[in-house]
This record gives structure tokens, C-alpha cells and sequence, in this order.
């Protein structure tokens, strides 16, 4: 009945979600769907949705009935954090058919065996606390470098932080399990794996295993030449993964911290596992072992507790750090969280105001950092996208790069002399050794 309908999807928030997706997408392809983008007509749209502010909530609620606008008489499912945390907001949502909580997204098959509309929207929430399987997942097919889910959940319950209540407690595969989704990968064509989930320094809860383990078993697997580790707590990323990563052949020079904030008070009230003593010190040991690695940092701007002084504090702090890049979220207001609880309350004028402080910094520091290494040589991995005749692809320490579009370069790990910062922020490159790849130049 299903044979040869079309289905699209839609994917908001992190990384983790993209691989999800790409999974998900893979099993409609098994059921003979054929995959088109949400542009195009299709018979069903799946949605999946973020939910770590109000902000992405509204993005999701925008996304939702953009596309019910445009196909009125397609199916439309939603999955994701907001569907586990407000499925009948969702379900009053004109033309949605279909809301799956965390633990039946993956089961999205036991629900459409026919794509008729449905007067109003069915809901499958679940009871979080139940979920304890790990659904392995990769993203595939769509970018040269995959997202690879080694980890689910959360147990830390910071106060601002609705995750643990949408995604559950922290769980996994084995290691063993894991490299063999590694291989997957590989097997695919894949030259890149960036290691994603919730808590991924947390890997382990649920096998009795340990990150350091696994980072070291996935060094060995064939057919991957880099190796990236995405968010990693501070206090979980110790000094032997560092030492690990600073003499690795394939785990390459970057990371992503969050700090969320730099005032100890603030910390505090957030209920965070480290101090910002701790965060400087994992800073220093990164750059004294891999001076040219890049180090990005999440910062939330104008939390519930954050008076002046604490925020002047912070910016002090984080402008002394040497890393890279911020990745700045004004405070959001998440319903059921510890922090509402916390009297003190941030303007939204001081939110904005602070925030964009953070970001002209941010701006202010990867721009530094690129100017850096300019006039030096790199490897860059060149994704497969023609845009408008120009071609993408990342440096180890994840500089962004830009060339003429060439499909020789595809895919390829070549290496280049970073020339100059354009206008859009990029660097621009030329090849070193056009001959030894034998590029046809277009």
C-alpha cells in the first residue's frame, strides 16, 4: 500500500537529531518510500523538532505549519524533544496527523500503515523515566562527514535544562557495538565521524564502559581518517583524553566545551559539575598540548540569579580564554526547570544586551583565530555540495574553507594554502599539489 510513496523530513536542533533522522529515513527507504526534499510533494512529512528554548519551539511550531500550508492533504508526523514535552500543543496544531515521543519515533511504521488525514492529532508520548533502550544511529547520504550517536540522555538535571525530561537517563551500546556502527560508516564512503549524543563524556553508564575506552577502540577502525569529539563536559573531559586526542593519528585538534556561564555563583545556581577553575584549567592543557587546536564554548546569556556584576565577571573571564568561537543562547524560560525557582530575574533588554556582547566577542575571537593561519598549509575534507560554483570543506581544526567548485575534490582530503578571510566569513584556499590528485580544475 506504502510502495512508492514519497516521504520528506525535516530536521531542526543538534546534531544528534540529523543522525536520528538519517536513521529513520533509512527504515522508509526499506519500506520502499522514496525520499524527496520538503520542498517537493510528498505523502507524508516527518518533523524533527528541538525544544532547548522557546525560541526553537517556535522555530518547530513555524516549520510545522509552513509545510501543512504548502501540502495540505499530506500526513504529518512530529517527533523529537518538543514532541515528548508538549505533544498536545502539537496535536491542536491544524493538519498534524501523528506525535511520537521519545520512545516510539523509532516505530513510526506501526503507526502509517495507511496515510489518511485524521480529524485531530494522535498522540504516543511516554513516560520518560521508561526509556532505557539505545536506538543506534548515523547520518548518511547527505554530507561527507557523518554524525555517529554513541549516547542518549542525561542524568545531570541542570536547572535551566529540560533534555533529561525529553530524551531520558543516560544510556548506550557497548563499545564493541559502537566501532561496528563505526565500520558501517566507513564501509559507506565516510572520511569523517563526528562522535554525538546528549552527555557523550558520560558514555559508559549504561555498559560499564568508559569514553577513554571507546575513543581508543574507534582509533583503530579502517576506513575513517578523522575522528571528531562534539560537546564534552569539562569535567568529564580529562587530561588522559586530551593527552589521548594531542597524539592521535585520526582524533583531530578540536573541541566543543560548554560552559554556560563564567561566574562560579552562576555555576552554581545551575547546579554544573565544575567550577570555572576547572574549565580554565582543561583550556590550558588542550593549548599546551595542541596549541593550533580550535576550542568552541557555549555560553547562556542573562540566566535567572545573573546579577551585573556576575556577567561582567563572565565576560572578563571568557575574554582571557584562548578558544575560538562562542556559541551564545539568551536564557529561556523552560517549563518545569529548577531555575524557575530562582527569584532573580534578567530583563530581556539585558538578555539581548548581554548577549550580544558575547557574540561581537565570539566574532571578535574566530576571526583571530583564523587570521592566525594564514600563509599556512592545512588539510581540508571537501564536502560534496556545488554551491553557486563554490565548494566547502574543514580544516582538523575545523577552519572553514572555501574553493572553486571541482567534484574531483569531492569527498577528498587534500592539502591547501589558507589564503585570505572573504567576506562570508571563509577562508580561501588554493591546492598545493594540483598534480599528485590529478584535479581537471574547473
Amino acid at each position: 500500500m506504502l510502495q512508492g510513496k514519497k516521504v520528506a523530513f525535516y530536521t531542526l536542533g543538534c546534531k544528534l537529531n540529523f543522525s536520528e533522522t538519517s536513521t529513520i529515513g533509512r527504515s522508509f527507504k526499506e519500506m520502499g518510500f522514496e525520499t524527496v526534499k520538503t520542498t517537493e510533494k510528498a505523502d507524508i512529512y516527518v518533523i524533527n523538532t528541538c525544544s532547548v528554548t522557546d525560541q526553537a519551539d517556535k522555530k518547530c511550531r513555524q516549520a510545522i505549519k509552513k509545510i501543512i500550508k504548502t501540502s495540505p492533504n499530506a500526513f504529518v508526523v512530529v517527533i523529537g524533544c518538543y514532541a515528548q514535552l508538549k505533544p498536545k500543543e502539537i496535536a491542536e496544531i491544524p493538519g498534524v496527523d501523528l506525535v511520537l515521543g521519545t520512545n516510539e519515533k523509532f516505530n513510526i511504521h506501526k503507526y502509517i500503515d495507511h496515510l489518511e488525514k485524521k480529524a485531530s492529532g494522535e498522540m504516543h508520548p511516554c513516560e520518560v523515566e521508561s526509556v532505557k533502550d539505545f536506538q543506534a544511529s548515523y547520518s548518511m547520504g547527505d554530507r561527507t562527514r557523518c554524525f555517529l550517536k554513541i549516547q542518549d540522555g542525561c542524568d545531570y538535571f541542570c536547572t535551566y535544562c529540560t533534555i533529561p525530561f525529553a530524551r531520558g537517563g543516560s544510556r548506550n551500546m557497548s563499545i564493541s557495538d559502537t566501532v561496528i556502527e563505526a565500520e558501517k560508516v566507513a564501509a559507506q564512503g565516510a572520511k569523517e565521524i563526528i562522535l554525538t549524543g546528549v552527555n557523550i563524556g558520560d558514555f559508559g553508564q549504561s555498559t560499564q564502559e568508559n569514553f577513554f575506552d571507546l575513543i581508543k577502540a574507534l582509533e583503530k577502525v579502517n576506513g575513517i581518517e578523522r575522528f571528531r569529539i562534539s560537546s564534552i563536559e569539562p569535567n568529564l573531559l580529562s587530561n588522559e583524553i586530551i593527552e589521548f586526542v594531542a597524539q592521535s593519528k585520526k582524533f583531530v585538534n578540536h573541541f566543543h566545551i560548554p560552559l554556560q556561564a563564567g561566574s562560579n555563583h552562576v555555576l552554581k545556581l545551575m547546579k554544573r559539575r565544575y567550577n570555572r577553575e576547572l574549565f580554565a584549567q582543561r583550556i590550558a592543557k588542550i593549548k599546551e598540548l595542541t596549541p593550533d587546536a580550535f576550542i568552541g564554548v557555549d555560553v547562556i546569556a542573562g540566566s535567572r540569579g545573573e546579577r551585573e556584576e556576575d556577567f561582567i565577571d563572565a565576560y572578563n573571564f571568557i575574554n582571557e580564554l584562548p578558544i575560538s568561537q562562542l556559541h551564545v543562547f539568551p536564557y529561556s524560560e523552560r517549563q518545569g526547570t529548577k531555575a524557575l525557582e530562582i527569584k532573580e530575574v534578567v530583563s530581556h533588554e539585558d538578555k539581548k544586551k548581554r548577549a550580544k556582547m558575547f557574540q561581537i566577542l565570539s566574532e571578535k575571537k574566530l576571526r583571530a583565530f583564523y587570521e592566525s593561519f594564514l600563509g599556512t598549509n592545512a588539510k581540508v575534507l571537501f564536502e560534496d555540495h556545488n554551491n553557486n560554483g563554490i565548494m566547502y570543506g574543514f580544516t582538523e581544526n575545523y577552519i572553514k574553507v572555501e574553493i572553486k567548485y571541482n567534484p574531483n575534490l569531492s569527498n577528498r582530503i587534500a592539502e591547501v594554502n589558507l589564503l585570505e578571510i572573504n567576506d562570508n566569513g571563509n577562508v580561501k584556499v588554493k591546492l598545493i599539489d594540483e598534480k599528485s590528485f590529478k584535479f581537471k580544475l574547473a
